[in-house]
């Protein structure tokens, strides 16, 4: 991984003596061993200086945490993605609904 994405990271971190986000050119990469990375970090808010070790890992594939079966996974794996169409018709049906979910759900008989 290369210093400047680690300093960008660590630029998303707030001091926590003052709570500013350090700037990219106040953070300073000493090294790294491994996945261990060692930072400087120098806050133009408060002048505060701090050391950081980091665990930093790469391409890493995180896990899928799913309630759903293998069966509904091979099911709704070639599912159309939901999209921004979607979520506006969500949103437009739930600005309109009652919250009577029993006349949502009745079933007209024949």
């Amino acid at each position: 991984m290369e210093d400047r994405l680690i300093k960008r990271l660590f630029a998303s971190i707030k001091c926590s003596s003052c709570g500013q986000n350090y700037a990219v050119a106040d953070i300073e990469v000493l090294g790294h061993k491994g996945d261990i990375w060692f930072l400087r970090a120098h806050c133009s808010s408060c002048h505060t200086q701090c050391l950081v070790a980091a665990v930093i890992k790469e391409e890493r594939v995180a896990e899928v945490v799913t309630d759903l079966t293998e069966a509904e996974l091979s099911k709704f794996a070639d599912a159309a993605e939901v999209g921004p169409d979607d979520l506006l018709n969500v949103h437009n049906f739930l600005n309109d609904f009652d919250g009577n979910f029993s006349r949502l759900f009745r079933q007209d008989e024949p």
